[in-house]
C-alpha cells in the first residue's frame, strides 16, 4: 500500500517536472498534462517512489522520481527541486535513476513480478480515498522477493531518452520517452495506460 497525503506542494509537481524537463536535451516540447502514475514502496517507508507518465509536446514521457525527507548524498546533480509539503514539510525531489532505494524497488518489481501499490489517500491520519488506477504496472519475473540482492549504490552509464543504471550484477534500463519500443531486458515492468502499453523498465544481467 502506497500512502499519499492529502496536501499541497509548493512548488507543485507539475511545476517541478516541467522546469526539470525543460533542461533535458532529450526532451522536446512543453509539459501539457499528466496521464497518471504508478508507485512501488520503499520497505523502510522513508522514500516515496513514483513513476509518472506525462504529456510533453507530441510525446509521452515516463519520469521516475523519488521523494526524500533529507538530501541524498552524492546525488546533487540529480536533484530536481525541493518542495514544501503541507503535511510532511520539506521534500527533496530526485531523478529516481540516481536513487538506490528507488532503483532497487524497480529492480525488485521486475524480477519478482510485483504489481504497483494501491494509492491510499490520508488526511490528518485518516483514510479518505483509495485513488482510482489510471496507470497499471507489473513485473514479469518470478523470483522470490528474498532472492533479490542488496546493493549500496548505483552507477548511471547513460542518462538520456533511455537511461542505463548499473546495480550490482544487473543493468536497469529506464525508457523516458515512450516511442513504441520496449526497454531492453530479460525481465521488465510492463506499464499500461489508457492509450498504450509498453515495457518501460527492463532488467538484465551485466
Amino acid at each position: 500500500m502506497s500512502i499519499v497525503h492529502k496536501a499541497t506542494l509548493t512548488p507543485s509537481k507539475k511545476e517541478i517536472f516541467g522546469a526539470w524537463l525543460a533542461t533535458q536535451s532529450w526532451c522536446e516540447g512543453d509539459l501539457t498534462g499528466t496521464i497518471g502514475s504508478y508507485r512501488f514502496d520503499d520497505p523502510a517507508g522513508r522514500v516515496g517512489i513514483e513513476c509518472v507518465l506525462l504529456e510533453v509536446g507530441d510525446s509521452v514521457v515516463h519520469l521516475p522520481v523519488s521523494y526524500r525527507e533529507a538530501p541524498l548524498d552524492g546525488a546533487e546533480d540529480f536533484l530536481m527541486a525541493t518542495t514544501e509539503h503541507s503535511a510532511l514539510g520539506t521534500r527533496y525531489v530526485y531523478d529516481a535513476c540516481a536513487d538506490p532505494v528507488a532503483v532497487r524497488a524497480l529492480l525488485s518489481a521486475a524480477l519478482t513480478g510485483a504489481t504497483q501499490e494501491p494509492m491510499d489517500v490520508y488526511d490528518q491520519g485518516r483514510l479518505v480515498e483509495r485513488r482510482e488506477t489510471v496507470v497499471t504496472a507489473a513485473g514479469t519475473g518470478s523470483w522470490s522477493r528474498h532472492a533479490v540482492p542488496h546493493f549500496d549504490g548505483v552507477t548511471i552509464r547513460s542518462h538520456g531518452a533511455e537511461s542505463r543504471v548499473e546495480v550490482g550484477s544487473f543493468v536497469v534500463v529506464v525508457k523516458r520517452v515512450v516511442d513504441g519500443s520496449d526497454a531492453d531486458g530479460t525481465e521488465s515492468i510492463q506499464v499500461t495506460w489508457p492509450d498504450g502499453d509498453a515495457a518501460l523498465v527492463g532488467v538484465r544481467h551485466r
